[in-house]
C-alpha cells in the first residue's frame, strides 16, 4: 500500500512536448501490479504532440482547465469533469488554448516496459 500526499511527487517535462509536465503518481514502483496512474500538467499555450501507443490504452479524466484532444480524426474541446477513452494504436494530442493550466488524470495498464517518450508523428 502507498500513500501519497499532493505535492510529495515530482514533476518532470513530457519528451517531445511544449510547457507539458508529467507526475508518475502511482506505478510499478510503488507495487502497482496492473496499472499506472499519472498526472499531466499541460500551461497555456502547452501542447503534446501526435503520437501513439501500439501497445496500451489510455482512461482519463480532466482534473482542470479547457483543452482540446485530438484522437484519430476527431477534435474534441474537454473541460473539468470529462472522461476520454483512447484505444491502443490511436494516434492522439492535446493542445491547451485557454489561458489557464489544464490538467488530468491518465490511466494506463502495465506493460513490461512503458515508452514514456512522445514521438512528434508528421
Amino acid at each position: 500500500m502507498t500513500v501519497k500526499p499532493d505535492g510529495s511527487v515530482r514533476r518532470q517535462p513530457v519528451e517531445n512536448a511544449v510547457d507539458t509536465e508529467i507526475e508518475w503518481l502511482v506505478d510499478r514502483h510503488d507495487g502497482a501490479p496492473n496499472f499506472e496512474m499519472r498526472r499531466f500538467r499541460i500551461r497555456p499555450g502547452g501542447s503534446i504532440p501526435k503520437h501513439l501507443h501500439p501497445a496500451i490504452e489510455h482512461e482519463q479524466y480532466v482534473l482542470q482547465g479547457r483543452y482540446k484532444v485530438g484522437i484519430g480524426d476527431q477534435i474534441h474541446e474537454v473541460k473539468k469533469g470529462d472522461s476520454i477513452y483512447i484505444p491502443k494504436g490511436t494516434l492522439h494530442w492535446y493542445q491547451n488554448t485557454g489561458d489557464q493550466d489544464a490538467e488530468f488524470l491518465c490511466i494506463v495498464p502495465k506493460t513490461e516496459k512503458y515508452d514514456s517518450v512522445y514521438p512528434k508523428v508528421e
